[in-house]
């Protein structure tokens, strides 16, 4: 009896959980749009294909593409909304401490020019060695700039220098999709 008198009250019950909005949805060639900014993660991006699409961050609102190659390159795109000004080193200093704890040298530091070629973005990053075997050096580097109201942060672990060339194609296809894709907020 009391099996059935619960049942019955979890059916007659309404439900109360509100379902979210999707941070994607689907674009044409398996892409996932980015509700909120209107950035596209395509399926690949050169060699790396994407392999997740979704929440980051609840609290701050945050989301990420994540993007994988063979031989362990991997490259992750998080799209964040900003309520004033980006600070790449304070939005990005929890990672940096992460790579100094667990070994990683930090190796340069510097403004880069991404993107467009017309209407370059100046982004932020900063660069890890995170290991050395034979010829080749593990690394990992951290990107970010605003673009409108959203910060957009990249994160490309390496080797270098046998995927160097797949490094820069990620960084710029991204920062170049980024500035396209990116509605302004509304004034």
């Amino acid at each position: 009896m009391k099996i059935a008198t619960l049942l019955l009250l979890v059916l007659a019950t309404p439900a109360f959980a509100q379902s979210l909005p999707d941070t994607f949805k689907d674009g044409p060639g398996y892409a996932k749009i980015h509700v909120a900014s209107g950035f596209v993660c395509p399926a690949s991006i050169g060699p790396f294909e994407r392999d997740a699409a979704g929440e980051n961050d609840v609290q701050i609102g945050s989301d990420l593409c994540s993007y994988a190659a063979l031989d362990g390159v991997y490259g992750t795109i998080v799209l964040t909304p900003l309520a004033g000004p980006y600070d790449p080193k304070a939005s990005l200093a929890s990672q940096f401490i992460v790579q100094e704890e667990t070994g990683g040298k930090q190796i340069a530091e510097k403004t880069m020019m991404l993107g467009n070629k017309a209407a370059p973005l100046h982004v932020f990053s900063r660069a890890y060695r995170t290991a050395h075997a034979e010829s080749l050096e593990y690394r990992i580097l951290f990107t970010g700039t605003q673009i409108g109201n959203w910060s957009v942060e990249v994160t490309v672990e390496y080797a270098d220098p046998r995927d160097a060339a797949a490094e820069k194609l990620f960084l710029n296809t991204v920062y170049a999709a980024a500035a396209k894709d990116i509605t302004p907020a509304p004034q």
